[in-house]
């Protein structure tokens, strides 16, 4: 996504990384990449002109800082740095949108949401993702199926609206108008607090279409009108939302098709031209990819520089976090086995597109060869390795060591080579080893809140089997304590006011406390 855009940004990047200073000369040089990419990623040219025109006034006119603060250290900033601190800033601007997404009404009214747009934008598709998305946000929506032009689009919107388990209310043969009059009424009765009305759509903007939006937006009374975008169609996009804002006054924009589109002018075309924001994006297939669009998060992405925010937030869509917790604490005790390998392979699935997720980890773009592309398939063929193996052989890898035929016998399962399976292995035994060696040894991640504690516990439930003290209850229990402490993050445990009733130490004493043990060893060398 967005790689027309973040070549011309990444060689302008690289064209100041050597510059002792930011010059009009070296700054026209760095603005002729980003123009070139910005044309080839089919961007309205005014908006390249006024993009250009303001990056460099403000690169020109202003002072480079270069030293900054970062977490209380003083780090140096280049003028590669500000050109694109600057770039960031601009993008993100041209993006923004004031105010939340949707205009609810206050309870017990009904809100109501217009879908609009041409056919084949995906307007269907995304008042069902819309739905899902409210009705995970506690709302409860109800479908109306306003567009009876399109042969099986009522049909389409039933089968999705039974999905996602979100009622649809459809007059087959009615004129839209008096479906969305009547809509009202059925959301009363089934005690709906959200309308979404899927709209009809043409193949182009036409009179007849826009009368028909306009007396639609008359008797409902719509609180928010979304015209559906496919993103791909480029500059097109611009000149379509352009003709339904002069009619409708469009509350935003929802770009479909955003993850499959190379060169992303629509999404920095649409509110310059139009005065419409964009305020969602749909980003896969399935019906839970829609979301709210991060003017910040798509700036850093244009730029190379990832979105760990969005990142983030795809984690938590997909991660139970009391699971999470307790698999990091068996991961850092190395009792990370092929079953916590598989549920992760599979939580990596529902998150989406392999490659759309390692784009948005910081200078993903900078760190792999131009055009990699991440192989889909890895995934589908570790879990089918994974799949094919028995409990106890997921449970106890070291089984694959001692019995080779079991080699065998899960390559033939999954339809995979023996060397395929012989590499998953030897890859998941490094990883165990790693995760296992991170939780024995705190080393310089000491101070990381828990990591001591991980380590003292892992070496106690070490000594607790080599001594063969392992059905003492006493020293087990004392291990796992440490361990949840280190899990939940509470500094040293066992030290605080709970275990003993005394207080912490101050951050001096701990201090005095240090520089006296350093002097002792300093004499002890003597």
């Amino acid at each position: 996504m967005f790689e027309t855009l973040t070549k011309g940004f990444r060689a302008a990047r690289n064209r100041l990384a050597g510059v002792a200073e930011l010059s009009e000369d070296n700054i026209d040089q760095a603005l002729r990449d980003v123009r070139l990419s910005l044309l080839e990623a089919d961007v309205e040219l005014g908006v390249v002109k006024r993009f250009l025109a303001t990056v460099k006034e403000q690169a020109l006119g202003k002072e480079i800082q270069t030293k900054a603060s970062i977490g209380g250290k003083k780090v140096k900033i280049g003028p590669a740095e500000a050109f694109v601190k600057i770039c960031q800033d601009e993008l993100k601007a041209m993006m923004e949108a004031e105010g939340e997404p949707l205009v609810f009404k206050k309870s017990p009214a009904i809100t109501g949401i217009m879908m609009v747009g041409l056919q084949g934008s995906g307007k269907t598709t995304s008042s069902a993702k819309l739905a899902n998305l409210l009705k995970r946000q506690d709302r409860k929506p109800l479908l109306v199926a306003a567009d009876v032009q399109r042969p099986g689009a009522i049909e389409q919107l039933q089968v999705l609206g039974e999905q996602i388990d979100v009622p649809v209310f459809a007059i087959p043969g009615g004129r839209p108008v008096d479906i969305c009059a009547k809509a009202m009424g059925e959301a009363r009765k089934l005690k709906r607090d959200t309308i979404i009305y899927d709209t009809a759509g043409r193949l182009a903007v036409d009179e007849p279409l826009m009368a028909e939006l306009a007396q639609i937006k008359g008797e409902t009374k719509a609180d928010n009108i979304f015209l559906v975008i496919d993103a791909m169609i480029g500059q097109d996009a611009v000149k379509t939302a352009k003709s339904f804002n002069d009619r409708l006054d469009l509350s935003g924009v929802v770009l479909t098709k955003l993850d499959g589109d190379a060169r992303g002018g629509a999404a920095l075309s649409v509110k310059e031209v139009t005065g419409a924001p964009v305020r969602f994006v749909g980003m896969g297939e399935t019906l839970d990819k829609l979301e709210e669009f991060r003017p910040e998060g798509m700036a850093s992405r244009i730029l190379g520089m990832g979105d760990i925010v969005g990142l983030m937030k795809d984690f938590e869509e997909v991660v139970d976090e009391q699971k999470a917790e307790e698999d990091a604490k068996r991961m850092l005790q190395g009792r990370f086995t092929l079953h916590d390998f598989l549920e992760q392979i599979r939580t990596l699935q529902q998150m989406g597109p392999l490659q759309d997720l390692f784009e948005k980890l910081p200078f993903f773009a900078d760190s792999v060869p131009e055009g990699f592309e991440v192989d889909e398939g890895e995934l589908k063929r570790a879990e089918a390795i994974v799949s094919s193996m028995t409990k106890r052989e997921r449970l106890d890898p070291d089984l694959f060591g001692k019995q080779k035929g079991r080699i065998q016998r899960v390559a033939k399962g999954s339809g995979r080579e023996e060397k395929e399976v012989v590499d998953l292995l030897n890859r998941f035994s490094f990883m165990r080893k790693m995760m296992g060696d991170i939780g024995q040894q705190a080393g310089m991640l000491q101070k990381i809140p828990g990591m001591k504690q991980m380590a003292m516990a892992r070496r106690m439930n070490e000594m607790v089997k080599t001594g063969g003290l392992e059905g003492n209850p006493m020293m087990a229990g004392l291990a796992d304590q440490l361990l949840e402490a280190a899990v939940a993050g509470e500094g040293q445990a066992g030290m605080g006011p709970s275990s003993s009733g005394r207080k912490p130490a101050s951050k001096a004493k701990r201090k005095r406390k240090r520089k006296q043990q350093r002097r002792a060893r300093k004499k002890g060398r003597k």
